[in-house]
């Protein structure tokens, strides 16, 4: 009967806000309305309400969405017998109508998100499953696979309970029986190398016939090969802490439709917007809104998917699907929507235990995101969430959700052109008064931010979600639109990941940014000027001139993500505070490892003798590592060396003999998640609508600067003649 009461609660509230968002008003009125809500939402995004009352900000917002939704619809489309303007304008009402369906889509999965689950050990008396880690590699270097390898063997574990694999596709024999004699010399090499450099750290070396399925094909074929209970991927640029197995693997014991425990993707270099816009030690990643709320959100409905690395699978429910799925080129939520389907259950742990790198040039960027892009609208094609048996309503929509979000390229593009449509064409296809469209449009405007900011304000600043999308938009359109046309089109293209930039230079995506950039200027110079020639129509003027300006101020931004900078260091040094001895002539001297990198460390050394090492010396550190290893003592080449009240400072670049001397350095690195946790949270700061709207508004200006100096630098070298190389030039 209660439930029964509660239902009907629940249908007269919904006729209530339905009507009111659909009640005829005045201006004056609707003007009154959005104040009260506004002020509203404010006081209570103040007050930072938990629980329940979170729901109360989000159904003022909302009120405000429908309500501008129900005015675009009824009063502010163009005639259909104006082609000209009804095209581009109902266009413009697909693409808001899209933007309000994705941020109810979002409001259902992160209104309410699960609060971070405590690491689950196993107890005494379980039975301890056995484990094998599959490390896929194609084409990554041997250096980078021992840091991943050696920090995979660095894992607390039962040894006799693991199994570590490195599955080669770029030695495969497909490869190796190339035609192209150069191509085949270089597999062969490869797999000589890795199969070495396994052999060196104890680890199985596994290759295929046939590169078919590209990774799933890949895993599939390790599934063949092994036994274990559990299986565990990591990319071969994604190393594991310590613990990574002792948190997670307990979960599996508590329920045993339980197929996935995923874990948040942790990245120590920053991506090529946080890069060349200098944002990431101050602001948080693009990913932490995914993996900070949004998987959160999505484990709330047991939908949270598979990300493709640091993540356990149990083999038992991969043997209904027979392995990974391969029939789109992202396996990961492919696989995870099958096993979703048929009733197994997921699990999100949102602590960082893994540190990997993600791609350094703009160029490796876009393609990355073109692959996510034409996987994602692949699964719409080939398991539309809507229609899949087996899931539940809840995971529909998650699925949903997940896979609608690419379509972005579309509403951005006709976000982009609609303001010059009007001032370039005179095309009139929003039918509003200024007066409307400021008592309306500007209102909904401010309040998405404010939902937005309310349900990721740590995650996720004003307007940055805006730039990415902007940045992608660009080059992603295209790749989704060939998906759409042919879904079969796509292939598995892997996403460098060890590039770094020397030298300060362009993208060489970067033409169409400035173009871009040149209309939407060109767009200011025309609200100028119809603002004098047109007083009488001054107010849509100036709407469409500040939406323009908005772009403007966006497309600026950009410049300064593709105009890269040069760096020399391509990975970001890690805070480790960490004791060690380093040897000077043959005294041990005591000191701290203050940071660390892939190549290198800074070290405070105690003692006066430490002032007599110099330069391009090589010395001995010896540290007590938290995983047993076969040694404790690395050599490393002093690069710089400063003396300090205590004894002196070094800067060491790392001097490895053996491939054992890897897995110390590999301990250094990634053996405690506790200082990605630290980063992250020193980075989950929120400066709110207003504070991150300027704090935005000075970064894009500054960068619009740099672009444009960029580009001029590039113009003055592309005119500037060469001059002949003299005699003695060509003898050196």
């Amino acid at each position: 009967m209660m439930k029964l009461f509660y239902i009907l609660v629940w249908v007269a509230a919904s006729i209530c806000f339905l009507f009111i968002t659909t009640l005829p008003i005045s201006s004056q009125a609707q003007l009154s309305i959005d104040v009260i809500v506004l002020v509203s939402m404010i006081v209570l995004k103040f007050i930072g309400p938990k629980g329940s009352f979170r729901l109360v900000v989000l159904t003022f917002g909302s009120a405000i969405v429908l309500r501008y939704i129900y005015w675009r619809t009824t009063s502010t489309l163009p005639p259909i017998t104006e082609l000209q303007n009804f095209i581009p304008g109902f266009l413009l009402y697909i693409a808001e109508l899209y933007s309000v369906m994705m941020l109810g889509l979002s409001m259902f999965i992160v209104a309410m998100p699960l609060a971070p689950r405590p690491p689950r050990r196993l107890k005494d008396d379980e039975d301890i499953p056995s484990v094998d880690v599959f490390i896929p590699t194609y084409n990554e270097d041997a250096e980078l696979l021992a840091s991943t390898i050696s920090a995979a063997k660095g894992m607390k574990y039962p040894s006799d309970k693991i199994v570590i694999w490195v599955l080669d596709d770029g030695g495969t024999l497909e490869k190796r029986s190339s035609s192209n004699l150069q191509a085949a010399h270089a597999a062969e090499t490869r797999q000589e190398t890795l199969q070495l450099l396994c052999e060196e750290l104890g680890v199985r070396y596994l290759s295929r016939d046939k590169n078919e399925h590209a990774k799933a094909g890949n895993l599939n074929n390790a599934l063949a090969h092994s036994t274990a209970d559990l299986i565990v991927v990591f990319d071969a640029d994604h190393a594991p802490a310590r613990n990574f197995l002792m948190e997670t693997v307990g979960y599996f014991a508590d329920d045993p439709k339980l197929f996935l425990v995923q874990t948040p993707h942790f990245f120590l270099n920053p991506d090529p917007l946080e890069r060349n816009l200098r944002t990431f030690d101050k602001m948080p990643s693009e990913n932490e809104m995914f993996y900070g709320i949004i998987q959160r959100g999505l484990d709330k409905w047991n939908a949270s998917f598979f990300c493709g690395s640091a993540a356990l699978l149990r083999r038992k429910a991969l043997e209904e699907t027979d392995g990974f799925s391969g029939v789109s080129i992202t396996e990961d939520c492919e696989t995870a929507i099958n096993l979703h389907a048929r009733g197994w259950n997921s699990l999100y742990v949102d602590r960082p235990l893994i540190a990997g790198l993600q791609p350094a040039t703009f160029a490796s960027f876009i393609g990355q995101r073109s692959r996510w892009a034409q996987g994602m609208m692949q699964i719409l094609r080939y398991h539309f969430p809507l229609f899949k048996r087996g899931l539940s309503f809840p995971q529909m929509l998650c699925y949903l959700s997940s896979t609608l979000f690419w379509l972005f390229p579309f509403a951005r593009l006709s976000f982009l052109v609609s303001p010059l449509l009007y001032l370039f064409f005179d095309l009139k296809i929003f039918y509003a008064s200024g007066r409307d469209f400021f008592v309306y449009t500007s209102v909904y405007m401010a309040v998405n931010m404010i939902m937005q900011n309310y349900l990721y304000g740590r995650f996720r600043w004003p307007l940055i979600s805006e730039l990415y999308e902007y940045i992608q938009t660009v080059h992603l359109l295209p790749a989704v639109i060939s998906v759409i046309l042919n879904p079969k089109r796509p292939t598995f293209k892997v996403t460098a990941k060890d590039e770094s930039v020397s030298q300060s230079r362009l993208s060489e995506l970067s033409l169409p940014f400035f173009i871009i950039f040149g209309i939407l200027l060109l767009g200011v110079v025309v609200t100028l000027i119809r603002l004098s020639t047109d007083p009488y129509q001054s107010d849509i003027t100036i709407v469409v001139g500040i939406w323009n300006f908005f772009n403007l101020i966006l497309a600026g931004c950009a410049l300064g993500v593709v105009s890269e900078r040069g760096e020399r260091q391509s990975t970001r040094r890690v805070k480790v505070s960490r004791r060690c001895d380093v040897q000077v002539g043959d005294e041990w001297l005591q000191a701290t490892i203050d940071d660390v990198s892939v190549r290198g460390a800074r070290i405070e050394v105690l003692g006066r003798t430490a002032r007599t090492v110099s330069e391009g010396e090589e010395v001995k550190i010896r540290i007590s590592p938290y995983a047993e290893l076969p040694e404790n003592v690395l050599p490393v080449e002093i690069r710089y060396a400063q003396n300090s009240p205590e004894g002196a400072i070094f800067g060491c670049q790392y001097a490895t003999k053996n491939v054992q001397q890897q897995r110390i350095i590999a301990d250094l690195i990634f053996a405690n998640s506790e200082q990605w946790t630290e980063f992250q949270m020193h980075r989950r700061t929120n400066p709110g609508v207003l504070g991150g709207t300027f704090s935005f508004l000075r970064i894009s200006f500054y960068q619009t600067a740099r672009g444009i100096s960029y580009f001029l630098s590039r113009l003055r070298k592309q005119n500037t003649p060469s001059e002949p190389s003299t005699s003695s030039e060509k003898s050196a």
